[in-house]
């Protein structure tokens, strides 16, 4: 009689390897914001975002190719929403980074994560978790400071209130995508979601004051293909990595990205005042704390589900 070799557990690597793709990722995402504003030194902020989503649909396309087939309706309805959405997030941030530094911007576009318990109160009635206030007070004090405000005098400029809106859109599209994950197939819905978000980023030129299309510029093409290849691999990698990795521990990883286009705008010679930079550090913090589940309160879910 033989014994059955026990199958080799996955090695730490291998456990790890989701994770560690989703702290490269973090890097990427925040090289954007100085790319994004280097960009629009060539271009206009809806061309350069229909131009980044097309390149970005047109590279997830080409390695989907044989996903494509048998597209559904209910696919291409959760495509258009969510393209819509996205449109919605990267045109603000793309047209505040007119106004505002790139690591400011970081830290302003990471407000949608405290964003996405408080949209799922006021839409889908889900009270948020006490930490989840805790999370947003925090970002609210860093968001006071990083504007350059205080409580008995708010006032928010141009670039700052359109980035903030794009981060309000940012989690609407989150949520759109967790509604719809389970009934479509992620490959096709994010080529129909990039593509239709570079068709509406087109169709809302006008809207945004953008009579004309851009002259040709070598910068303005480099830049979008790189950025849309950028969107393309942050999009897949999140796809792939998140089927392992918790949503809570995914999010504190994505709060490293503020911190990494901080650090790229440090290196570019953006200079934030030191309140600004503590107010920075605050909206991370919040961005934290709001996924932070104490243990106490993880051990007795755990001692829940055994009895049930």
């Amino acid at each position: 009689m033989h014994n059955t070799p026990t199958p080799p557990s996955p090695s730490l690597l291998a456990r790890r390897a989701p994770e560690a793709a989703l702290v490269l990722i973090t890097v990427v995402w925040g090289g954007t914001f100085l790319a994004v504003q280097h960009a629009l030194t060539a271009g206009t902020p809806m061309f350069f975002v229909g131009c980044r989503f097309a390149a970005a649909a047109l590279a997830v396309g080409l390695v989907s190719l044989r996903s494509l087939r048998g597209i559904t309706w209910r696919e291409v309805r959760a495509g258009g929403a969510v393209g819509l959405a996205i449109v919605a997030g990267y045109g603000g941030q793309t047209i505040g980074l007119q106004h505002i530094t790139s690591s400011e911007s970081a830290f302003l576009t990471a407000l949608y994560v405290p964003a996405v318990p408080l949209l799922q109160w006021l839409v889908l009635r889900r009270a948020p978790r006490a930490m989840t206030w805790v999370g947003v007070a925090l970002a609210c004090m860093g968001l006071m400071l990083l504007t350059g405000n205080n409580p008995a005098s708010i006032s928010f400029s141009y670039g700052q209130l359109i980035t903030i809106a794009g981060a309000v859109a940012i989690a609407a599209e989150i949520l759109l995508i967790s509604h719809y994950a389970r009934s479509v197939d992620l490959r096709r819905v994010t080529v129909l979601q990039l593509a239709a978000a570079s068709i509406a980023a087109f169709a809302l030129m006008p809207l945004a004051g953008e009579t004309e299309i851009p002259p040709f510029s070598w910068t303005l093409t480099g830049l979008a293909v790189a950025l849309g290849c950028a969107s393309a691999l942050i999009q897949l990698t999140m796809n792939w990595a998140q089927r392992t990795v918790d949503p809570a521990r995914a999010t504190l990883i994505y709060a490293g990205e503020p911190v990494w286009a901080g650090i790229f705008g440090r290196i570019a010679g953006e200079r934030l005042a030191p309140l600004a930079l503590v107010g920075g550090a605050l909206v991370v913090l919040g961005v934290i704390v709001s996924e932070w589940k104490p243990r106490l309160r993880r051990a007795r879910a755990s001692a829940t589900a055994g009895q049930a």
